[in-house]
């Protein structure tokens, strides 16, 4: 693993966030999760339990999707912030985003909190998503 190098772990983080943004904003299921690690988790307001798993987030988002016909028209992140932590980043930003499902579209404005973790051959993952809504 390379030696820790502060800017360039916020820019790889950055990297790992955004490319998982921009998956989610393509409704791409397969790009989206394939930035997290199979243990990570996941807190959503929008979720009345806890996913411990990416396997649990998986089955949830087909259920939507087959059942409420949910899909990702787009999201726009901001106010983006990385804090590393030797091997640990938490990555936080507004995100909005658009989504359809049989009752129309909506968007949303919330705060998310990503956390990632420095992989052996050195790339981050995310083991934690958190969101929240933004208060009015």
């Amino acid at each position: 693993m390379p030696a820790a190098d502060p800017e360039r772990d916020r820019a790889a983080v950055l990297a790992a966030a955004d490319a998982c943004t921009a998956a989610f904003g393509r409704h791409d299921r397969e790009g989206y999760f394939a930035n997290f690690t199979p243990e990570a988790t996941f807190i959503f307001h929008t979720t009345p339990v806890v996913l411990a798993s990416r396997a649990a987030w998986e089955a949830e988002w087909d259920r939507l999707v087959a059942e409420e016909g949910f899909r990702v028209l787009g999201c726009t992140p901001r106010d983006q912030l990385v804090q590393l932590h030797g091997d640990v980043a938490l990555f936080s930003h507004r995100i909005l985003t658009r989504i359809s499902s049989h009752e129309g579209e909506v968007e949303t404005d919330e705060r998310e909190t990503i956390v990632f973790r420095r992989q052996p051959d050195g790339t981050w993952l995310a083991v934690h998503e958190h969101l929240s809504p933004t208060p009015a």
